[in-house]
């Protein structure tokens, strides 16, 4: 009898539901969320495993390299659709989640999710270790603009490399401020160095990988967009057409139709959001700097007929698209084409 196996992970414990070919369940424990343990209790039951499910979280890539690595067929299933269905049961438990994404798998009633390849993990390790140390950077200067704001002491406009001097000019004289400030500035400077030390970093791994040299041909496209782009997608193989990328970063208008009511809003916002955020800061770039191009004045005709968060949308759209064929392609980016390629 055919087996359909349901996994609800958390951090020490997995909940475990196995139903059959029938719908009906016929087992239900717990297990130590360790692939060892899992791919050890799912061998032990009786019956042919159909398939595994779970869905996609922070520790699911990890367990389904492992599964997968003992030979079974696991399924990571896309996070919003499962959550979606699973909002229909009136009472929450992990025993719960585990049997209806065991019901999911059986009905065949979900999406899957590619599972990355670990150096692709890596990467985006690197980015979001980045952009952490990026994000409390910016934190700490922001809270001594205010901090001294409360005194009537305006920062102003201010390079980096002068905002240190400044903050100490306008605390100077008064002890409280001074014993306030000073600790927030050594933790500003470290964050700063820690932060250099990753930008060069990312652009290293970015100028040794030819996928991203290539990529990096393109106008707008610096060494942080490349390497988010190409650990998102990982494999462009999965993607039978290049026009498929733009729906999956959720770049791609929504919809929402009813009987007479049809209505077109913004886009779906599904997929990676921190790429969905690059190529959109990348075709940002595209529009008002470096050098003129094909794409850049699709672009502006575009902005000036449907204005210009549009254009940018559907610019970044577009430069997913055309990274995707350049990528399969092996070929730069062209700047002079006749004509616009559909996209």
């Amino acid at each position: 009898m055919k087996l359909f196996v349901g996994l609800d992970v958390s951090l020490e414990k997995t909940a475990i539901c196995v139903i059959n070919e029938h719908g009906k369940i016929v087992r239900e424990a717990q297990a130590a969320s360790e692939p060892e343990a899992l791919a050890r209790w799912i061998g032990d039951q009786d019956g042919t495993i159909a398939a595994i499910g779970l869905e996609a979280g922070p520790l699911s890539q990890w367990l389904h390299r492992g599964l997968t690595g003992a030979g079974l067929d696991v399924v990571l299933m896309e996070t919003r659709q499962v959550k979606g269905a699973l909002k229909a049961m009136p009472i929450k438990t992990d025993r719960r989640d585990a049997e209806g994404i065991a019901r999911l798998l059986h009905l065949g009633w979900f999406r899957p999710v590619h599972c990355k390849s670990v150096s692709a993990q890596e990467v985006r390790a690197v980015l979001s270790a980045r952009k952490a140390v990026q994000q409390g950077f910016i934190t700490l200067e922001m809270s001594l603009r205010g901090l001294l704001r409360n005194f009537g002491l305006k920062v102003g406009t201010i390079s980096r490399g002068g905002f240190e001097q400044r903050i100490r000019e306008l605390a100077a004289g008064n002890p409280m401020l001074i014993a306030a400030t000073e600790p927030m500035l050594r933790a500003r400077s470290a964050l700063r160095r820690e932060l250099a030390g990753l930008e060069r970093l990312v652009r290293q791994l970015a100028h040794e990988d030819p996928v991203c040299l290539r990529l990096m041909s393109m106008p707008g496209i610096g060494a942080v967009v490349a390497l988010t782009y190409r650990s998102a997608v990982d494999d462009p193989a999965r993607f039978t057409s290049s026009k498929k990328v733009g729906p999956w970063v959720g770049l791609t208008p929504s919809r929402n139709q009813s009987g007479e009511r049809d209505v077109s809003g913004g886009i779906t916002k599904a997929g990676d959001v921190n790429l969905r955020r690059a190529l959109c800061q990348a075709a940002t770039v595209m529009m008002h700097r470096g050098r003129a191009n094909w794409l850049r004045s699709w672009a502006a005709k575009l902005a000036r007929r449907r204005g210009a968060k549009r254009a940018m949308v559907a610019l970044a759209r577009r430069i997913a698209v055309i990274l995707h064929r350049m990528w399969k392609d092996d070929t730069d980016f062209r700047f002079d084409l006749p004509v616009f390629p559909a996209g």
